[in-house]
C-alpha cells in the first residue's frame, strides 16, 4: 500500500462539531459575531471580556441561542488573569481547539500628539496580550498536536494609517505574529491564520471614527458600504474548520475590495 493510499482523504468539512472554541473580546462587535457563527457551526463556545456587565449580556444572548456556551470575565492584559482564564476554561470545557484573540482598542489623533501612556495602552491591548493569548493557549495545542488560532489583523496591517499610528503598528505586528507562529508550529499540527477586516461599523468604530474618516473609508471601499459583522463569520469558520487543514500563515481580507483598489 502506498503512503498516499494509506493516508485518510483530506476533509472538506466546514463543520466545527466536536470542537471547543474561545473568543476573547467576544462580548460585542466582531468577536460576538464570530462566537455566534462558531456555535452555529457546531462548536462549544466560550467568550471572554473584561467588562462584567457587557459580558453578562453577551453571554446570555449566546447561551439563549446556543445552550452550553459560557462567558468569562477576564482582563487578558493581566498575565495572572490570562492564566486564570486558561485554567478555568480548560476545567469547564476541556482543551481549546480554536482560539480567536479579538481584543483591541484604538485612539485616533495626530501621531505627534500621542503620549507614552496612550501608546503603551494600545500596545498592551492589541499586541502584547494577543501574543500571550496565543502562547498561553497555543502551548496546550502544541502539546496535543492540534489546534487553530485565528488572529484579527486590520487593513492598517497592509497600509499606512494616518492618525492611528500605534494601532497600525500593532496590527502589522499581528501579521508578523501570525506568520511566525504558523511557520514555527506547523509541524506540531497547529495552524495560525488571520483575518483583516475592512470597515465595519462596530461599537469601537462608531465611537472612535470622526465623520470625515468614515466618509473617506466608504469612498475608498469599492463596494461602497460598511461591512456587516456577520460577513466575517464565513472566513472565521473556514479557517477554524477541517476544510482549512492545509491553510496556515495566511491573512484573509474581508474588506469589500479596499485592498484591491489602487485608486
Amino acid at each position: 500500500m502506498t503512503a498516499s493510499a494509506a493516508s485518510p482523504a483530506p476533509s472538506t468539512s466546514l463543520s466545527l462539531a466536536g470542537l471547543n472554541a474561545l473568543v476573547i473580546g467576544g462580548s460585542s462587535g466582531i468577536g460576538e459575531a464570530i462566537a455566534h457563527g462558531y456555535a452555529a457551526a457546531g462548536a462549544r463556545v466560550a467568550i471572554a471580556a473584561r467588562s462584567p456587565d457587557k459580558l453578562r449580556v453577551a453571554a446570555d444572548r449566546l447561551a439563549a441561542a446556543h445552550p452550553g456556551s459560557k462567558g468569562y470575565v477576564a482582563d487578558v492584559t493581566d498575565m495572572a488573569d490570562l492564566a486564570r482564564l486558561a485554567e478555568t476554561v480548560a476545567r469547564d470545557f476541556g482543551p481549546i481547539d480554536v482560539l480567536v484573540p479579538c481584543q483591541g482598542t484604538t485612539i485616533i489623533k495626530p501621531t505627534l500628539d500621542f503620549t507614552p501612556e496612550e501608546v503603551e495602552h494600545i500596545f498592551r491591548t492589541n499586541q502584547t496580550s494577543v501574543f500571550f493569548s496565543c502562547t498561553t493557549f497555543g502551548r496546550a495545542m502544541v502539546e496535543r498536536g492540534k489546534g487553530a488560532i485565528i488572529n484579527i489583523a486590520s487593513l492598517s496591517a497592509h497600509r499606512g494609517w494616518p492618525r492611528a499610528c500605534p494601532y497600525a503598528m500593532t496590527k502589522h505586528a499581528i501579521v508578523g505574529l501570525t506568520q511566525t507562529l504558523a511557520a514555527e508550529w506547523a509541524t506540531a499540527g497547529v495552524r495560525v491564520n488571520a483575518i483583516s477586516p475592512g470597515f465595519f461599523m462596530t461599537e469601537l468604530n462608531a465611537a472612535k471614527m470622526p465623520p470625515e474618516r468614515k466618509e473617506n473609508a466608504l469612498r475608498r471601499t469599492p463596494m461602497g458600504r460598511w461591512g456587516k459583522t456577520e460577513e466575517l463569520v464565513g472566513a472565521a469558520v473556514y479557517l477554524a474548520s477541517p476544510g482549512a487543514g492545509f491553510v496556515t500563515g495566511t491573512v484573509i481580507a474581508v474588506d469589500g475590495g479596499y485592498l484591491a483598489s489602487g485608486i
